[in-house]
């Protein structure tokens, strides 16, 4: 996403208010107010052709009498106005403008929507950055900028805080105030009619003045540049987002019916994972985790040790921890020990561990130094209940002491309403975070437990995809084809089981015929014993009238079932056209679990994957969950996870334990079908059965329609762009293969960086080259394709493993407007003209996004990089100063 000109919205130099006025309580009076009371350095210039002077400032007639360009115009007229008013400003080189106040959602659709076509166009031509319509404006604190309708200003801090509400916009502002929390920008997004959640992710992702940033989301309008941007910016720092959803409907008219709102939170939910953002459900919530997310180191782990005074308020907050999915640490024998040595100790060795109410500083300070020291513990949560004559004072700066010589994770509350106030101003003061009650403090304990967990979904190091999966996507292609051409928007069931069988997914063998003479002979080609179903096109789900006739032995009772089933169907559905049987072998597994796997298309995210309990029962359950593709095997099996299924699966219930990889197989199959098919719009497989010998779907429904876009065009995170392989020769005539780099590239990347040596790891990283460990290897090798690209070369080996021999990465702005590579090369590579193969192909692939400018720095003495950009055409310059050489190439003039 484009964050041009964002500098001019966030941090301009001078402000014009277009529609300035001196009318009480008029958009054009607060807003001249807020900039002039604020400590907004640059000049603030009041447009209007009704007054002489607003709030004490000369005004200017029209934007072609002012004296200087403004960088920011607030405007604060009528719609009918603006599109006019941005020409003007947009000729005159003023680079961003916030339309503000509720003007615009006043005016009828059609009205509406004409002027903010020609507010846009006018704004595009120009290259002038838009925040609104329909929005309260903003504050940015560290520039002090207040062009927003705010009734009072926001104190200066760390914190982002962008929404789409613009009555959360005052009511956070009214809550921060009064619990003393600072911004570095506070910002009320609109309409998002061009700067929308992805462009301020983007900005906000580098902005130095911004440690976390916390959203207000009510819906996402482009899915793809959302994800993108939100995946690069948590990779920096914590993103958290407060949602509607789950039992509220969501104001999407539009979108109404399309999916339940279940469904269509869920897929929030999701991809707020996916996403590296961690999700709270309340405001508190909201700053509670950003401020010790901040404050506090990443949990290298789950494990949360309770230390309290009192027993009940131990058992409460654990109960509350393993409730909201977080995990109690199991002690160890040492710690147990070192417990059992203190005074005051109550029941050593158990988790909460429970002092006497009486317990003194030293009791507090010992047994958090035990608990510091226990491996299986990644934060401590200190609790304290206020007794007569119990100093809770010294306790407090006792605990802080003790924390402050720890990089693990401690968070306190102390229960007292006002008799502990100055105790909780000493860990503020020591950096020390404390809540009001244990609740709120164990729930700042799980948003970094998702954080955590949300972190290894962005940075992880998936398992290898299976080296045997080949699809026949011909083959599925001409089935749906077939159906989108005979105008049939749903699949037969034997045309679904044949998609699914191109792919991979084992299913039970079926075939169609017209009549029960016919269905004899397939029976018996088939072998029995075999089911019988009617086929009808007004009977979808043939058993619930009777239209189905499971085990049959042998042809005789296949004669008498026949026209029985026929029967039946015209008893319960007189009007209904018998196309004739689907005869199937019977798929029976003993002790195998009944599963459901699924896909369909939510209108904002695209393809959507779904797990969970299936069989006859699925709908009553309702036990799934959903994931957004792509899928690997590390990702499958956290969807499985998700589910209460999955410790049946695990063996962990009266069935026998089933084959988790085949399950995830059959996950990702489906998922690759999505991508590959994209008229396939819904899928179900119910029941697929899942045991030790791997799973066999049975039921099978696919619906598809005619659309003009491709499979990965149509998910929010894209997939790997395996269209970019290219197999290439070297200088000695040996063969080797291009393609961009996968995360399960990790372990031959691993051997890769261990086999460069020091000089080479100095003149890539510019220094003195650390030691790099396999968890280092989900930087390099987990990548987001919309924005970094990395392409590796690699050779197979005898044992049919591959070796990495060199690559390439860039990272591109986020506007395209450039991108910076790096490029190494093992050592027994080199001279060998891989460096060239893997920069010309990079050079391409970059060109081909239309990006301008492609660029570089490097040490001096690297004089094989330097020599291999002079060759392709790279401007060199060395720059004495900074002792570093600079290479640009320009791609798109």
């Amino acid at each position: 996403m484009s964050v041009t000109n964002l500098d001019a919205l966030f941090r301009p130099t001078s402000v014009a208010v277009i529609g300035a006025s001196n009318k009480p309580r008029s958009p054009g009076s607060i807003v001249m107010r807020n900039l002039l009371s604020g400590r907004f350095l640059g000049p603030v210039m009041p447009v209007t052709a009704t007054d002489e002077a607003v709030s004490g400032v000369l005004t200017y007639k029209d934007v072609d009498t002012l004296p200087i360009t403004p960088d920011l115009a607030v405007i604060c007229t009528p719609p009918s106005h603006t599109p006019d008013y941005i020409r003007k400003l947009g000729k005159r080189g003023t680079r961003a403008a916030i339309i503000i106040g509720p003007g615009f959602a006043t005016l009828e659709a059609e009205e509406r929507g004409r002027l903010e076509y020609e507010t846009y166009e006018a704004a595009k031509h120009y290259g002038m950055r838009l925040l609104g319509p329909n929005c309260m404006g903003l504050i940015s604190p560290s520039a002090g900028l207040n062009a927003s309708l705010a009734h009072t200003d926001a104190a200066q801090g760390r914190i982002a805080f962008v929404t789409q509400s613009d009555s959360l916009f005052t009511t956070v502002l009214d809550w921060a105030q009064g619990s003393g929390i600072g911004f570095s920008h506070f910002i009320s997004l609109g309409d998002q009619l061009d700067v929308n959640f992805a462009a301020v992710l983007d900005y906000l992702g580098s902005d130095t003045m911004t440690r976390s940033i916390l959203l207000y989301v009510e819906s996402i309008c482009d899915a793809r540049s959302f994800m993108s941007a939100a995946r690069a910016s948590a990779r920096n720092k914590p993103i958290l987002v407060i949602k509607p959803g789950g039992n509220v409907p969501e104001y999407r008219p539009e979108q109404a019916c399309a999916l339940r709102q279940e469904d269509a939170d869920s897929v929030y939910d999701v991809a707020f994972r996916r996403a590296g953002i961690v999700r709270v459900n309340s405001v508190d919530g909201l700053f509670d985790g950003a401020r010790t997310l901040v404050r506090t180191q990443t949990l290298f782990s789950d494990g949360l040790a309770i230390l309290a005074n009192g027993r009940s308020v131990g058992l409460l907050a654990a109960d509350a921890c393993v409730s909201g999915g977080g995990e109690l640490a199991e002690l160890a024998e040492d710690t147990r020990k070192a417990l059992a040595g203190i005074r005051s100790s109550h029941r050593p060795g158990q988790n909460p561990v429970v002092l006497h109410f009486d317990a003194d500083a030293q009791a507090y300070e010992q047994a958090i130094k035990a608990l510091l020291h226990d491996p299986s513990v990644a934060a401590v949560l200190v609790l304290h209940v206020p007794f007569a004559e119990v100093p809770s004072e010294k306790i407090a700066e006792a605990v802080a002491h003790t924390v402050s010589q720890t990089k693990r994770v401690v968070l306190t509350s102390w229960l007292g309403t006002e008799s502990d106030r100055a105790s909780r101003q000493i860990f503020r003061q020591a950096g020390v975070p404390t809540f009001d009650t244990p609740d709120k403090a164990v729930s700042a304990y799980l948003h970094m437990v998702t954080y955590r967990r949300n972190q290894q979904l962005l940075m992880e190091s998936p398992d290898s995809l299976p080296a045997d999966f080949f699809p026949d996507t011909d083959k599925a292609r001409t089935i749906v084809a077939q159906a989108l051409a005979e105008k049939r928007y749903k699949l037969s069931e034997a045309e679904a089981r044949g998609v699914l069988a191109a792919y991979g997914v084992p299913v039970v063998e079926t075939r169609t015929c017209a009549s029960a003479r016919e269905a004899v002979q397939i029976a018996e080609e088939l072998g029995f014993p075999v089911a019988l179903k009617v086929r009808s096109p007004q009977v979808p789900q043939p058993f619930i009238v009777g239209g189905v006739m499971l085990d049959i032995e042998t042809p005789e009772q296949l004669w008498e079932v026949a026209p029985s089933l026929v029967s039946r169907v015209h008893r319960h559905m007189p009007e209904a056209y018998i196309d004739g049987f689907v005869v199937q072998q019977m798929g029976r597994r003993p002790g195998a679990h009944e599963l459901f796997v699924g896909a369909f298309i939510d209108p904002i995210f695209g393809p959507v994957v779904r797990f969970g309990h299936g069989g006859m029962a699925f709908k009553v359950i309702r036990d799934t969950a959903v994931a957004l593709p792509p899928l690997n095997m590390s990702l499958a099996r956290e969807l499985i996870s998700r589910t209460r299924i999955a410790r049946l699966l695990s063996g962990a219930g009266p069935l026998p334990a089933a084959d988790v990889d085949d399950i995830c197989l059959t996950l990702i199959q489906v998922t690759q079908l999505m991508i590959d098919v994209p008229q396939i719009t819904d899928l179900e497989i119910n029941p697929l059965f899942a045991d030790d010998k791997g799973v066999l779907a049975l039921g099978a429904q696919i619906k598809v329609a005619r659309t003009t876009q491709t499979g990965p065009e149509r998910l929010a995170i894209r997939p790997y762009p395996k269209e970019l392989e290219e197999a290439a020769a070297l200088k000695d005539g040996s063969k080797v293969l291009l393609r961009p780099i996968r995360p399960e590239d990790a372990p031959a990347h691993f051997d890769f960086v261990k086999s460069l040596t020091a000089d080479d790891l100095r003149l890539r990283f510019f220094g003195a080259p650390r030691e790099f460990e396999f968890a280092d290897m989900a930087s390099f090798t987990q990548i987001d394709y919309d924005r970094e690209m990395a392409f590796i070369a690699t050779r197979q080996l005898q044992s049919g493993d591959s070796e990495t021999l060199g690559v390439v990465r860039t990272s591109t702005k986020p506007d395209n407007s450039s991108a910076e590579y790096a490029i190494i090369v093992r050592g027994d590579m080199k001279g060998k003209g891989l460096g060239r193969l893997l920069l010309e192909k990079m050079i391409r692939y970059v060109k081909s996004r239309g990006t301008k400018v492609l660029e570089a720095q490097t040490l001096p003495e690297n004089k094989a990089m330097i020599g291999l950009s002079q060759r392709l055409g790279f401007i060199v310059r060395t720059d004495y100063e900074d002792d570093i050489v600079e290479m640009k190439l320009t791609l798109n003039p």
